[in-house]
């Protein structure tokens, strides 16, 4: 059979369209992985620091009201719930510096209590600002004994006085945590540790609770010729406060080196008032309130007596009304613990040698 020339070419036209046609469908099948887009690579794993997750840290870092309102509610509540609900930055007692303001008249009275109870657990953390030599108390408790050579008289000149050594203090120290408490306060150590332990001390944390319901107001003499006024919230120092590294450190142009006391003269305020000035009106960093604090001015009585061990400080009524006091049952009468503080040291620390011998008693 004889086939034309022009047949046979379009034949193999045809087919070698066909056959190209195939190749092209096949190409993609055959094409690698690796020739397809990248997909993107995962971000690498950080461990957040300061006990919160890598979004919080992020917001933390960028915003000067960190930590203030997204726990506030819980933090205000007294209890101590929130604190097993937040990441802990890795943190010892030795890491806290534990100021505690008092004077001469009150070592026997105050100090000797302290001593026998909570400052017998963080004796290398304690340091003592008073206002008078005392050999008796320098042999108890050593070089953690500080004579700031301020007068002993119950003003604004004088509290703000120790306020700035203890300040100068804690900087020269290097520890994470300043934590100023009073005489006629007890730190229940463990809970100290717990709150603080849920920040971290490289950040702007200011913790305490106000004396008052509303912030303060004052005129501003520091930044202005006090023609215009700030208002700020202040920790009552009456029931402890602390103070992160990183804020203290913020904090030196008006506090370091007796700059302190110039600003709590041009501002004409006491030692906590003017702690509050700087951090929230100079600063901007919020106070963050918490309710485990507590001061001789509180109705104490009026404390669930289940919550009295979760909390960060305690305190007593003075002379004028000694029946200020937390409401705990233990092995001491109203008698011999007026204060209550030998009976939550004993709930706390049972295997103290003088809470073995008052059960025998």
């Amino acid at each position: 059979m004889h086939l034309s020339p022009v047949g046979t070419n379009r034949r193999c036209f045809l087919a070698s369209s066909a056959l190209c046609a195939i190749v092209l469908l096949l190409i993609p099948t055959l094409q690698t992985p690796q020739r397809q887009g990248k997909l993107p690579r995962p971000l690498p794993h950080t461990r957040p620091t300061g006990g919160e997750n890598a979004t919080d840290n992020k917001a933390a870092s960028n915003s000067k009201h960190s930590s203030v309102t997204s726990d506030k509610s819980q933090r205000d509540s007294g209890g101590a719930d929130f604190l097993s609900s937040r990441a802990k930055e890795p943190l010892r007692l030795k890491d806290i510096f534990i100021a505690v303001k008092t004077t001469r008249k009150y070592h026997r009275s105050r100090l000797e209590l302290l001593f026998q109870t909570w400052v017998s657990e963080a004796k290398e953390q304690t340091f003592i600002f008073t206002d008078g030599e005392d050999k008796d108390l320098k042999q108890k408790a050593g070089g953690s004994v500080i004579n700031t050579n301020c007068s002993a008289a119950h003003t604004r000149q004088a509290l703000c006085c120790k306020m700035s050594v203890e300040y100068d203090k804690f900087i020269e120290s290097q520890k994470k945590w300043f934590c100023h408490v009073d005489d006629d306060n007890y730190v229940v150590l463990r809970s100290l540790l717990q709150l603080l332990s849920s920040y971290s001390h490289t950040q702007d944390v200011y913790l305490g609770r106000p004396s008052l319901d509303h912030p303060i107001e004052a005129p501003e003499r520091v930044r202005s010729d006090g023609s215009t006024s700030v208002k700020f919230w202040f920790a009552t120092g009456g029931a402890g406060f602390c103070i992160s590294r990183g804020l203290a450190l913020k904090m030196s142009p008006w506090a370091s080196l007796g700059n302190f006391i110039t600003t709590a003269e041009k501002i004409r305020l006491p030692d906590d008032c003017t702690i509050g000035y700087i951090i929230e009106a100079l600063l901007e960093v919020p106070l963050t309130h918490t309710n485990l604090f507590h001061s001789h001015l509180e109705n104490l009585q009026r404390m669930p007596a289940e919550n009295v061990l979760q909390q960060v400080t305690l305190s007593y009524g003075g002379f004028e009304n000694r029946r200020n006091v937390v409401p705990i049952a233990g092995a001491f009468s109203l008698t011999e613990d007026p204060s209550r503080f030998k009976t939550v040291h004993c709930l706390l620390y049972p295997e103290t040698e003088w809470c073995h011998r008052s059960r025998h008693h």
